[in-house]
């Protein structure tokens, strides 16, 4: 029988050799990547602590980066300028140790609580009252930021232009209660540089807290200020 050749024992060997170098190679590739996973929970931390006072039921969905990250130590997440902090939003995670690296994950913030809507069409200038008012259940992410949820702090205010039965009731669609009505007797507060007088003289128009409004003084006067509540305006010089 022919000897065996010497280098039939080594070729098994070798193969051994390449594809434990080939796992440690990959063992240590994987050591110096950053987990996906834990980025993305950085991100949903960062977001319920941002939506901890929120009315309703939060649920968060953050979706994981796609591409390969140097490994972190310390993780820091933060949103974008500008983004809200609910519905479809940005959040962004950057590396703060060793390596520094920044990713942006998107996400959506589903917040179920309940909005005030109009229980009935309102016409502009309507004072609006309890009964024009009901609430509904829904994703608050979904719809405008400056929805309003708190029914009760309504009454009195007026509508600023038509709203149809079931509309949902924005900030920007109603304004606060008269502070100043038209030709009642109002009060004057006039400051400037190192002096401050009150007289008294007459709106010219109905005035919102915060409006701007004319009043004419008792000399005859018409001076514009600043309306606010107890029909009383104030004027800077």
């Amino acid at each position: 029988m022919a000897a065996a050749s010497p280098q039939a024992g080594r070729r098994p060997r070798g193969r051994w050799l390449a594809a434990a170098c080939l796992c440690l190679a990959g063992a240590a590739h994987a050591a110096g990547t950053q987990d996906p996973a834990a980025v993305a929970t950085q991100a949903e931390r960062f977001l319920k602590t941002q939506t901890s006072g929120l009315p309703g039921d939060v649920s968060i969905q953050v979706r994981p980066p796609s591409a390969a990250l140097a490994a972190c130590s310390a993780l820091d997440a933060f949103q974008p300028q500008g983004s809200r902090s609910i519905g479809r939003t940005t959040v962004g995670v950057r590396c703060l140790a060793p390596t520094r690296w920044t990713v942006y994950l998107s996400a959506q913030v589903r917040v179920m609580g309940h909005y005030v809507v109009a229980r009935q069409p309102l016409r502009a200038n309507h004072v609006i009252t309890a009964a024009d008012l009901t609430l509904r259940e829904g994703d608050l992410g979904s719809l405008p930021a400056d929805v309003i949820t708190d029914a009760d702090a309504l009454p009195g205010y007026r509508a600023v232009s038509g709203l149809a039965a079931g509309a949902p009731l924005r900030s920007a669609l109603v304004k606060p209660p008269l502070a100043v009505q038209q030709g009642q007797t109002t009060r004057l507060v006039m400051n400037g540089p190192g002096f401050s007088v009150q007289s008294e003289g007459q709106a010219l128009a109905n005035a919102s807290r915060g409006d701007r409004v004319r009043v004419k003084t008792r000399s005859g006067q018409v001076v514009s200020g600043i309306a606010h509540d107890g029909q009383q305006v104030l004027v800077a010089f």
